[in-house]
């Protein structure tokens, strides 16, 4: 479909997107109307359920979705509150195909990701997060390992001491699928306690704490619907750091053990 000239189009939705044009009703319709009316598209013979929806306050852009008892039940996240009518029905398609294991049209997911790719709301979610958001801190000191020194001497070493030190941590539980992750809207790099043990070798601790410090220097990027965390020069200088290989090594060994 080709838009045409002097249509109104939602800013940040690309001008090659595939849009069906909505009629007047359904831009008006409630968002339980518009739950329903997404029920009989994907699951034309289901008998339809009674339907709650409420929006909640929840600190990033998650909402659930199950059906319990005959009743289709939906906690979504208050950002979508007042929402443009063809989000809320992007996101009523990919919820409900969700729930039936069923995956949802491109067309829609294409549509959900350009939205929360925005600018704008990018902003509103990392503000959302920073005052909604819970995060526990342990402070920098762990069994082993104390992280200021070594975040110190990662900094001098590759960064020129430029990096501004973030909140450091360790996790609440012993993580061998993340070893460690930067959260901005906290301003912290967290790791692992699988790391904070004498069996975790000082340079696969070093290693860790480094990516989690490239994550400062190289932030996410963001282009239309994609959205990119380890962009290319983040993993070029990635590869950089002084044992590359046998850090990564230590860490399978250490993850398998």
């Amino acid at each position: 479909m080709q838009v045409e000239k002097g249509q109104p189009r939602l800013p940040g939705f690309e001008e090659e997107e595939a849009q069906r044009p909505l009629p007047p009703e359904v831009l008006f319709e409630s968002p339980v109307d518009l739950y329903r009316r997404v029920f009989r598209e994907v699951r034309p013979r289901t008998p339809m359920p009674e339907i709650n929806l409420e929006f909640c306050r929840f600190a990033n852009a998650n909402s659930f979705i199950r059906l319990h008892e005959g009743r289709l039940e939906l906690r979504l996240s208050d950002i979508f509150d007042g929402a443009p009518a063809p989000i809320l029905e992007a996101l009523a398609q990919i919820l409900i195909c969700k729930l039936f294991r069923k995956p949802a049209p491109a067309m829609y997911r294409h549509r959900y990701r350009l939205y929360l790719n925005r600018q704008d709301m990018r902003r509103s979610l990392h503000l959302l997060r920073q005052a909604r958001g819970r995060k526990h801190l342990s402070g920098p000191q762990g069994e082993i390992y104390e992280l200021t020194a070594m975040f110190a001497e990662i900094n001098a070493k590759y960064f020129d001491g430029l990096l501004a030190q973030p909140e450091l941590g360790w996790s609440r539980n012993v993580s061998r699928t993340t070893l460690g992750h930067f959260d901005p809207a906290h301003n912290a790099i967290i790791l692992s306690r699988l790391l904070d043990s004498e069996k975790a070798p000082r340079l696969a601790v070093e290693y860790v704490l480094y990516h989690e410090m490239l994550h400062l220097r190289y932030p996410v990027e963001t282009a239309g619907a994609k959205r990119r965390v380890h962009t290319r020069e983040f993993k070029a200088a990635e590869k950089l750091f002084d044992g590359f290989k046998e850090a990564k090594a230590m860490i399978e060994k250490l993850c398998r053990a």
